[in-house]
């Protein structure tokens, strides 16, 4: 039985980044239960995260500074989509920018968000097949490093310490079921 989602009975700014906004919103439950939550309101028109396939086994991760945990971050590439951009164009900008690859054949395979209870941003996950090389200057402050892993050894990758960005993660098995004819997109 699905609940009936509570009632937004105001929301506030509390405070405001070039990325995020900061909200109190108060609720009434069905239940009759009033209370004041906060979120992180995502600015901007969207995110994507590509899966790049080398071939039908290699994927390329990326190896990147994530500031939030203060160390390495070894996952798939990433970014914000531009104003007028389409899932596709941006996830191929991205990857040109991150990889130094396009892509000719690009798939939506869903969409994820971070952290639902507190966070509005959401995230599509995009298969990049049929690579070839293209580089486009991109806002990262140093190079990153392209590494090619093997979907098949998937589980291999949950080890290393460097990985454990739930986004990338998540995104690595729908594709891997994706690409095993286990999963279809709902779009």
């Amino acid at each position: 039985m699905r609940k009936k989602p509570p009632i937004v009975l105001a929301t506030r700014l509390v405070e405001q980044s070039r990325f995020l906004r900061a909200e109190q919103i108060d609720l009434e439950f069905s239940n009759g239960e009033r209370r004041t939550h906060e979120r992180l309101r995502a600015s901007g028109f969207g995110a994507v995260i590509m899966v790049p396939m080398r071939d039908d086994d290699t994927v390329l991760l990326v190896r990147e500074y994530a500031t939030g945990i203060g160390s390495y971050e070894l996952g798939l590439p990433k970014g914000r989509l531009d104003r007028d951009e389409t899932v596709e164009q941006g996830a191929n900008r991205e990857l040109k920018e991150e990889v130094g690859y396009g892509a000719r054949e690009l798939h939506v395979l869903g969409t994820l968000s971070l952290s639902p209870t507190y966070m509005s941003a959401m995230t599509h996950v995009v298969l990049a097949r049929d690579l070839y090389p293209e580089r486009l200057q991109g806002d990262e402050p140093e190079e990153l490093e392209v590494v090619p892993w093997k979907l098949s050894e998937l589980h291999t990758l949950l080890q290393d310490p460097e990985v454990s960005e739930g986004r990338s993660i998540a995104a690595l098995f729908i594709a891997r079921e994706y690409l095993a004819g286990r999963y279809r997109p709902a779009r």
